[in-house]
């Protein structure tokens, strides 16, 4: 029967397809790990968009890493197709004996399809006659912020009979050599020191995720003046610069930044080094996970349940509003978020000395 466990051992090569953003992408790295435990002489390979490669890249786990550059888009018709029949290619050539796919996404139920593996796994769900008949065995999720978005992806390896440990749960980034050189030389440059400092990232690519310039400043002041080292962190887009700006203005006194200097792995490197990570629900806050650095998370709309930070020592900031989590862009949609706005500053420092006190 299709709903019965698949015999791992005699599969050869496995697919993991999860087309999303940075953080949902990192949040898939457990797969892998518990994949290739329980099946060792699985070649496992990954298909994410080009733009989110480096939260898998170097995975131990990972023999293969595809990807699909949303910007194959501008090539024009006939340069998108000779984009896109170059990977189906290069994918149909590793003959895979099992795919499974970690979002709704149509590619993935098409590519279950046209790659014709033995075994295809996608998720349950309203999405279509066409997507539901794509796969041989389809798993439950679990809605409504009351089941963390890992333990979600793993629920596409218990459907096939796979049921990992805790230990092979956690989640993987590799920052590599070079990123640990060059981020070394910029701690240097600013007379930092690994394991000594505070990171704090103010900043979301969702501004309705933020807390507000006035407090993210009063917090960081409150930390200078308790003697820490804090650094900052942020994105190099113009939104989020434009904010460590408005935070930085309202500073008593100058703190070490790296807002925009940093890549990918760079901030994993820093994340990893600093001894305590203070950011909102974006994607540093699951780096700071993967390279088991203790947290504080501030969260608004989103689910803390769902997206939380995980098997790190933490504390989770947020206001007992009735409407939260909505997971919503702000109150009516509106990009601000009353729920983050009205955390006092009281909480995040007593968040952060309860956090400090568990780990030193």
């Amino acid at each position: 029967m299709l709903n019965d466990p698949i015999a791992l051992s005699d599969a050869r090569r496995a697919l993991v397809i999860k087309l999303r953003h940075h953080g949902d992408v990192l949040l898939t790295s457990p797969v892998f790990s518990a994949l290739q435990a329980a099946a060792p002489q699985l070649e496992i390979d990954a298909l994410v968009y080009h733009d989110t490669r480096e939260m898998l890249s170097l995975h131990p786990a990972i023999s293969e890493l595809h990807t699909i550059d949303r910007g194959w888009k501008q090539l024009g018709l006939l340069g998108q197709l000779r984009a896109e029949w170059g990977l189906f290619s290069r994918l149909k050539a590793r003959r895979y004996d099992l795919v499974i796919t970690l979002t709704e996404h149509n590619r993935g139920a098409w590519l279950a399809r046209w790659l014709k593996p033995r075994w295809s796994v996608g998720p349950s769900g309203p999405y279509g006659r066409f997507f539901k008949k794509s796969f041989s065995h389809r798993y439950l999720q679990v809605p409504g912020n009351r089941r963390h978005t890992i333990e979600i992806h793993l629920d596409a390896l218990r459907r096939i009979g796979v049921y990992p440990a805790a230990e092979q749960r956690g989640l993987t980034l590799v920052p590599g050599a070079n990123a640990e050189a060059t981020l070394a030389a910029k701690l240097a440059e600013r007379g930092l020191q690994p394991g000594r400092y505070i990171l704090v990232h103010p900043t979301s690519r969702w501004s309705f995720k933020s807390w507000p310039e006035e407090k993210m400043a009063a917090l960081i002041d409150a930390l200078s003046a308790r003697g820490e080292q804090v650094v900052l962190s942020a994105a190099p887009s113009g939104e989020e610069l434009a904010m460590m700006a408005e935070i930085e203005k309202r500073l008593a006194r100058p703190v070490a930044s790296l807002a925009g200097l940093l890549s990918l792995k760079e901030l994993a490197a820093a994340i990893d080094h600093a001894r305590l990570y203070i950011g909102v629900d974006s994607v540093p806050m699951h780096i700071a996970s993967a390279m088991k650095t203790p947290c504080v998370a501030l969260f608004g709309p989103s689910g803390d349940i769902e997206w939380g930070p995980w098997q790190v020592p933490h504390r989770i900031v947020s206001e007992p509003v009735p409407c939260r989590p909505c997971g919503n862009a702000g109150c009516g949609g509106g990009w601000q978020s009353e729920c983050l706005q009205r955390i006092p500053l009281e909480r995040v420092l007593a968040a952060v000395d309860a956090v400090l006190k568990e780990t030193q």
